[in-house]
């Protein structure tokens, strides 16, 4: 049976905070790091979910997925299983971006870079 409205906006709640958590480690831990969001549709949560890592320059995000992937899926399937979601980081849900990137392509609009995402 799928979650109710109320049941999807709880598990939100709490995927916000457990994404929080891991952003603060992965401050301290990964270099050029900035922060992170997601993105889901409620009426399919976990197969639309994204979790969006942003980087400052394209040059860390470069460096933080050829160095510090595994860390990144790491604190991510530790956000979503602390959130009850079932579903382990992959490709598929688990992205890379930069401030620089949108700056150059949105006008820094993060609003409509996200949407791309959805």
């Amino acid at each position: 049976m799928p979650a109710g409205k109320r049941e999807l906006a709880r598990i939100e709640r709490r995927l916000i905070a457990t994404l929080t958590d891991a952003c603060e480690a992965a401050k301290a831990e990964i270099q050029g790091f900035t922060w992170l969001t997601h993105t889901a549709d409620l009426n399919a949560f976990e197969a639309t979910l994204k979790v969006i890592w942003v980087f400052d320059t394209e040059a860390d995000k470069h460096l933080a997925f050829t160095q510090a992937k595994a860390r990144i899926f790491e604190l991510t399937t530790t956000a979503l299983r602390e959130a009850d979601i079932d579903l382990p980081a992959s490709e598929r849900n688990v992205g890379f971006d930069s401030e620089q990137a949108c700056m150059r392509s949105h006008g820094g609009n993060w609003r409509e870079r996200l949407a791309r995402y959805s």
